[in-house]
């Protein structure tokens, strides 16, 4: 079960945020745009498990199509919105794992730690954007931001990744350097401006908060799962 969980898992971040356009969010609630995504999904979950002709597969791109359509129609927008969502999504993968523990089995028990691997990492990054950007959403028209056009997204992501690979290896006082270096570099701008600094402060506790749930999360998983042996690549 837990190896069909983690290649459906896999599958969903691929679909939901590094295949999931900007065009495709912003127009989700027109139909055909809803069902390109649902096809996404299917095709996803297709990829990871290798197999085609399961019906499973079908009941998870239909469940998560019926999740996404009520929250684009629903207006549900905030950070509530996007955990439960979320939360939906990882029940039906959970649902459809349970119920049908045997969809894997084609690809080698190998690929699963880097399927672990790339799923922490793809959360870690893009999906904390979404997160703590909808989290800051409503501080940023108070601030004042003259910096680079998507700066704050880059370094976000950057920090993110960081702070992932430093728990991944086993280097969790690298962590706390990096917040002491983002600390100092961010100091003379906050220092300035009271609502600037709680901004920074806000951003950054959340962006590193979520960083390290991924890389727990991620740990625990590939506890799970086969162990990830580099000679189980070589000729």
């Amino acid at each position: 079960m837990i190896e069909t969980f983690a290649a459906l898992l896999f599958a969903h971040v691929l679909a939901d945020f590094v295949f999931q356009t900007n065009w495709i969010t912003d127009n989700k609630r027109r139909p055909q745009v809803l069902l390109l995504h649902a096809l996404i999904v299917l095709f996803t979950a297709q990829a990871a498990l290798g197999i085609y002709d399961a019906p499973e597969l079908l009941v998870l791109a239909f469940a998560h199509l019926v999740i996404d359509a009520v929250k684009s129609l629903g207006g549900f927008q905030r950070l509530s919105g996007f955990l439960w969502d979320q939360v939906a999504h990882l029940t039906t993968i959970a649902v459809v794992a349970f119920y049908a523990p045997t969809l894997w089995g084609t690809w080698p028990d190998a690929t699963l730690p880097l399927m672990a691997l790339a799923t922490g990492a793809i959360i870690a990054t893009r999906a904390g954007g979404f997160a703590v950007g909808l989290l800051m959403q409503p501080h940023a028209m108070r601030i004042r931001n003259n910096g680079l056009k998507g700066g704050g997204w880059t370094i976000g992501i950057l920090e993110r990744g960081l702070v992932f690979v430093l728990l991944l290896a086993d280097l969790p006082l690298g962590v706390g350097f990096l917040v002491a270096a983002k600390s100092i570099l961010r100091f003379g701008t906050a220092s300035r401006d009271q609502r600037t600094a709680e901004y920074v402060i806000i951003g950054t506790l959340a962006s590193f908060g979520w960083a390290i749930l991924a890389g727990f999360a991620t740990q625990a998983l590939l506890s799970l799962l086969p162990p990830l042996e580099i000679a189980a690549w070589l000729p």
